[in-house]
């Protein structure tokens, strides 16, 4: 499985990052956009690059969540 680095996918500097459920409902948009072919080239570019940060975002907190799963895992099977 890839893993991409943490990015933050906030609109603003110093705004806090996207929740995993926000930036998986921005992506869904995002690719409904362009699959309905409704949008320039250079949005449609916009929109790809705009969906590659989110998606690296989703991946990067599904990476973290898996790590406290495994870490709670080896807590409860070894509970020292």
């Amino acid at each position: 499985m890839r893993r991409w680095k943490g990015v933050n996918v906030s609109e603003t500097p110093g705004e806090q990052p996207l929740t995993f459920e926000a930036a998986r409902d921005e992506l869904e948009q995002i690719v409904r956009r362009l699959e309905d072919g409704n949008v320039s080239l250079q949005e449609s570019l916009d929109l790809w690059e705009r969906g590659e940060k989110l998606a690296a975002h989703c991946d990067a907190l599904l990476g973290q969540a898996e790590q406290r799963i495994e870490a709670a895992k080896a807590r409860i099977d070894d509970p020292t």
